[in-house]
């Protein structure tokens, strides 16, 4: 029988979590590095992210390093399973366990029939968490998290924490956003033969498309009709946890380390201000840093940013335009060459930055100002642009930004040094709850000092040096009867032994959990995807007639059915008004 671990991820309201992406090992370092409490990362097998797959050593390698600083690592194993990938899923499983790590994002319940270690479950956003019932069904079953679905209002959001006990909450707060309701997409793979629900989603809501009217005349030709902008609640946060949430999280496991390293510090740094003012919350995880950058948004992949319903249905969610990155305003175009762009605005640019002009993209090889508000920029391939002038660009990559993009944590701790019958023994101490992190005793000669000032000093400093490790040395306490000297090869050698100590004590405590796969849970997971016939290939909180400013509400359309067409396949939209959403339908 399997020893279980006693439980140390403990449940606190206070205790917030700020939990960031990671396509591998090197982006969830930097991720924790730049302030991340936790960060999620892709399983072996069955990631919801097919191309962010990871293997157990190095997901091993990133819960080593993120356990020195109490950080959490969640494993997404979020995709559905067939009968005969079960197995795997659940040998995959129990070696994660055994890695030691935190938590495990997932979507199939069948998994819960299985013989599973003793390990936290949180219920994945495919899982289309988005109702008290379906929360409270979750919680039944034993799941210790439910990633809620990015479609919920602040109201909606107190409703379900008002109605469930002990599940924690988690919300996304920035990143790209999914059209339609998380779990409830099957465009990819009836169009493409790529699900969404299996980790390989085509990204068709990036897809330009007609809108077509019953006649089938064209309303809007070529537009991105279901590419949404990039959501953004770094203005709500204090709202969100009031509303219940515990857990911040950060979309973007095929995010690179540039991106990462940047949202991640953004978000650190509005939090830790909050916690200043608001103290009946704090961050969940330990460690101080530094960056070598000021962290902004707009300086790395951003599509512009909305709240996405947290206050209620707005217009302009969507950017018919381009789903590329939008960057950074920069200027206009005042006038265009077969081999350059003269530009008014910002001169501050760079020898291979990327440039956007509406749905246009391209590199610059080299600049020449013209004066503080005018700049000439020569474009790679420049004879192959469309005509720009007059509209606005913007810089999508800021090569300058991307090399100061560093952070460094470190864990800030006290060393005291005290006598044994015949040595002496070394302890770390956090400096924050004074909990002693490691012991070293060593035996040595014990000899006086002579010069006894010198003694002290060099001591202090010898066991101040910390080199390349994570660890901040503040303060070292001498607790001993007299001053003695210690020879530096002896002191340094304890020094290493007792910070390595710490390293190798910090294995996650997992809790005995068990699960049930209740006929509540069962219930939410496959609802009725064919009324009438007709096959939904997206159910969306989003609605077009909204974004057009045509809402049914407000306006009575004679040109409906309406359609929209991409890559030669024809769909139909249904709007139920009754519930607000969109139905995108196969035909």
């Amino acid at each position: 029988m399997q020893q279980l671990k006693l439980l140390s991820y403990k449940v606190n309201s206070q205790n917030i979590e700020l939990l960031a992406p990671a396509r591998d090992a090197s982006v969830a370092k930097a991720a924790i590095d730049a302030g991340a409490d936790a960060v999620y990362i892709g399983a072996p097998s069955f990631s919801a992210r097919h191309a962010a797959a990871n293997t157990i050593e190095n997901i091993k390698e990133t819960v080593d390093y993120a356990h020195l600083f109490n950080a959490k690592v969640l494993v997404a194993l979020n995709t559905l399973l067939t009968d005969k990938e079960i197995p795997l899923a659940v040998s995959i499983i129990h070696q994660l366990y055994e890695a030691d790590v935190d938590a495990l994002i997932v979507q199939d319940y069948k998994l819960l029939e299985q013989d599973l270690p003793p390990i936290r479950l949180h219920a994945s956003t495919q899982c289309d968490n988005r109702t008290v019932e379906q929360v409270q069904a979750l919680e039944k079953a034993g799941f210790k998290r439910a990633v809620l679905a990015r479609e919920l209002s602040l109201e909606q959001i107190r409703e379900i924490r008002q109605n469930t006990r002990h599940i924690e909450l988690e919300a996304f707060v920035h990143g790209a956003l999914c059209v339609s309701y998380s779990g409830r997409c099957y465009m990819s793979e009836v169009l493409a033969g790529r699900s969404a629900n299996r980790g390989m989603c085509a990204q068709f809501c990036r897809h330009k498309y007609n809108l077509l009217d019953k006649e089938g005349k064209i309303l809007k030709k070529d537009c991105h009709l279901l590419s949404l902008h990039d959501m953004d609640r770094s203005a709500y946060l204090l709202d969100l946890l009031e509303a219940g949430i515990t857990t911040l999280k950060i979309e973007g496991r095929l995010k690179d380390k540039e991106y990462v390293t940047n949202i991640t510090a953004y978000y650190r740094q509005m939090l830790d201000a909050l916690f200043e003012c608001h103290t009946e919350y704090k961050r969940s995880s330990k460690g101080i840093h530094t960056y070598g950058f000021i962290p902004m948004p707009e300086k790395t992949f951003n599509r512009g940013g909305i709240d996405y319903f947290l206050n209620g249905r707005k217009p302009e969610m969507a950017n018919f335009i381009t789903p590329k990155s939008t960057g950074e305003y920069m200027g206009v175009i005042t006038a265009q060459t077969t081999d350059s762009i003269a530009v008014e605005g910002s001169t501050n640019w760079h020898n291979g930055d990327g440039a956007v002009v509406g749905d246009t993209g391209f590199s610059i090889n080299s600049q020449d100002i013209k004066g503080t508000r005018k700049v000439v920029l020569y474009p790679q391939n420049a004879r192959n642009l469309p005509k720009l002038t007059g509209q606005t660009i913007a810089r999508n990559k800021d090569l300058y930004f991307e090399k100061t993009l560093t952070a460094k944590r470190q864990l800030p701790i006290d060393i005291e040094i005290s006598e044994t019958s015949d040595g002496f023994s070394l302890k770390a101490i956090d400096t924050e709850n004074r909990e002693t992190l490691s012991q070293y005793t060593f035996q040595t000669e014990k000899q006086i000092a002579k010069q006894k000032d010198k003694a002290t000093e060099n001591l202090k400093t010898a066991l101040k040096k910390t080199g390349d490790t994570v660890f901040a040395v503040r303060e070292v306490n001498i607790q001993t009867t007299d001053t003695y000297f210690l020879p530096s090869s002896i002191i340094n050698n304890a020094r290493r032994e007792l910070l390595k100590l710490i390293k190798n004590q910090n294995q996650t405590q997992k809790v005995d959990v068990h699960y049930v796969a209740t006929e509540e849970l069962q219930t939410h997971l496959l609802p009725d995807l064919t009324p009438q016939g007709e096959t939904i290939l997206m159910t969306c909180k989003y609605c077009l007639l909204n974004e057009l400013g045509i809402c049914r509400k407000k306006n009575k359309s004679d040109k409906e059915p309406l359609y929209i067409e991409t890559i030669g396949h024809r769909m139909k939209l249904k709007f139920d008004c009754r519930k607000c959403e969109m139905l995108i339908l196969d035909i």
